[in-house]
């Protein structure tokens, strides 16, 4: 970081810049699309996991079927424990947005975006710097590039955001370069 001295008794601290960065306007991300999305990318993560009460459901009515151990209950069980574990899920990612320490996921940054780094930035002096191998994958919604750093923290940055769509296009190659959104 670059020292830019405002006045000689307290030295502030300015963000390095790359002039060809791609730089978007100030986005906050709501607590409501945050749940949106962890609860879509946890089902994306877990579905293979979903084979199981389906699997205890089909040999519960092939047993069933048979007459060797006729029951109801595994399907009220199969069907709680599935219901319980979805919700234990969205009441942590609901939760996750109250906390204090994940307050900063949810305030107003401008990014700058080059190949090197992902600098967000509260006002022209504060930010941090994400660098690429943070982040795990990312997709293009409908609306939005979503950059996923683990299974509760993501960028969500919306095409409204980026200045052009030249700008949306160097970012979409950066994407496809660092191979973090696949052609």
């Amino acid at each position: 970081m670059a020292k830019v001295s405002v006045n000689k008794h307290q030295p502030v601290y300015q963000m390095p810049t790359n002039p060809a960065a791609v730089r978007t306007k100030k986005y906050a991300l709501s607590t409501q699309k945050y749940i949106s999305l962890a609860m879509r990318y946890f089902f994306k993560t877990q579905l293979k996991w979903g084979l199981i009460p389906l699997a205890l459901i089909l040999i519960n009515a092939v047993i069933n079927l048979t007459g060797v151990y006729p029951n109801l209950w595994i399907y009220i069980t199969v069907l709680v424990a599935a219901i319980l574990y979805v919700l234990f899920w969205l009441i942590q990612f609901t939760g996750i947005t109250q906390l204090a320490q994940y307050k900063p996921m949810f305030e107003k940054f401008s990014y700058e975006i080059d190949n090197r780094q992902i600098i967000m930035k509260l006002n022209q002096k504060e930010g941090s710097v994400m660098k690429w191998e943070q982040i795990l994958e990312g997709y293009k919604d409908k609306e939005a590039y979503v950059l996923v750093i683990s299974k509760g923290q993501f960028l969500y940055l919306p095409f409204a955001i980026f200045t052009s769509e030249h700008d949306i296009k160097v970012f979409e190659r950066i994407l496809k370069q660092k191979e973090v959104l696949k052609a």
